[in-house]
């Protein structure tokens, strides 16, 4: 049985993804039951910030990801994409972006392909993406889009603690609540019970759903979404099987005796979902991608570009997207 690496691709090279990768293999390469990975990216780049930052990681440049495990022993393995100028860290270049999504379609190439083991994504940042034509909300939605999907993925954050699911993402709290309907809804819950059943080994998930209002509406006085689409969506998902409970107040639904009585938590909107993770584990939570056809993780913070380049920007996220990574794609149970 061959062992495949792990797909890292290089996120904005101005970010943070160029030090932590260089961290990243300092601290698992040494680690025989860590999992491998190869950085899909600019190798120059890579050796110029391990000087820089006086960072000794050995690079070496491999024509093909089977290289890759032999090869993450004794050097950080690249599959060199060059940029076409050269990075200056927490200063975002669009002649630059090319190569960053160029570094995220090989990465889904090659895992798809069978080559590597999964997908692994440094940040990025949009606004410097809009020239190479890039028009997705976020990595998430882009990456449906590379796989072929017909419906929409699912993003659940995660850390030792908690589970959280946006049952919608990168839009303005407006369009947000413009957006959210029973389909939606519905389409996130049983996405959300698969994954946790065919992917972490939960035999039965527990989800606990928010209401979108104060007070999960408090019977309809602080608004009807609750009462007219949420609770009769629950409903109907009981009927087919799924433990669900709500809806429920987003503001009791997090403290620690609340989180022992489901294995994840949906939530209405972006910030009801990350500002309760971010708080409790700000460097160490994962983003999973759910509804791909392959696995999917990433550090749950950006590109960070105030710090970038100062040797300061912690690897504790993405060492834990990496293991995340290596646990989901031989099938075993991450944060379970």
């Amino acid at each position: 049985m061959v062992t495949l690496a792990l797909a890292l691709t290089m996120g904005d090279p101005a970010g943070v993804g160029p030090e932590l990768s260089l961290r990243a293999w300092q601290a698992l390469s040494g680690d025989p039951k860590a999992p491998a990975f190869f950085y899909i990216g600019d190798g120059d780049l890579l050796a110029e910030t391990g000087r820089r930052l006086g960072l000794e990681v050995p690079i070496a440049r491999i024509d093909a990801p089977r290289q890759a495990p032999t090869t993450f022993v004794q050097a950080l393995p690249v599959l060199h994409h060059p940029l076409a100028v050269a990075a200056e860290p927490g200063h975002l270049d669009p002649a630059n972006a090319p190569a960053v999504l160029q570094s995220i379609e090989s990465a889904v190439a090659l895992t798809q392909a069978g080559e590597a083991a999964a997908v692994v994504t440094n940040p990025i940042n949009k606004a410097a993406l809009y020239d190479a034509g890039f028009r997705f909300p976020g990595h998430t939605e882009y990456l449906g889009h590379l796989a072929g999907l017909s419906q929409p993925t699912v993003m659940m954050l995660a850390c030792d603690e908690l589970r959280v699911v946006p049952v919608t993402l990168h839009v303005s709290l407006k369009e947000a609540i413009a957006q959210l309907d029973a389909d939606t809804l519905a389409h996130a819950c049983r996405v959300t019970h698969a994954y946790l059943r065919d992917h972490l080994g939960i035999a039965q998930p527990r989800l606990a759903v928010s209401g979108l209002n104060p007070h999960a509406g408090e019977q309809g006085a602080m608004g009807r979404e609750e009462l007219d689409m949420i609770a009769p969506t629950l409903e109907a998902l009981r009927a087919e099987g799924l433990d669900l409970r709500g809806p429920l107040p987003a503001d009791t639904m997090f403290h620690a005796r609340a989180r022992q009585n489901y294995d994840a938590a949906l939530c209405m909107t972006h910030d009801q979902a990350l500002i309760p993770i971010k708080t409790l584990a700000f460097d160490e939570g994962v983003n999973i991608t759910m509804g791909l056809p392959f696995v999917r993780t990433s550090p749950d913070h950006g590109t960070a570009l105030d710090i970038a380049g100062q040797g300061i920007a912690r690897a504790d996220s993405l060492l834990a997207a990496l293991r995340m990574a290596g646990q989901l794609s031989a099938g075993g149970a991450a944060h379970g």
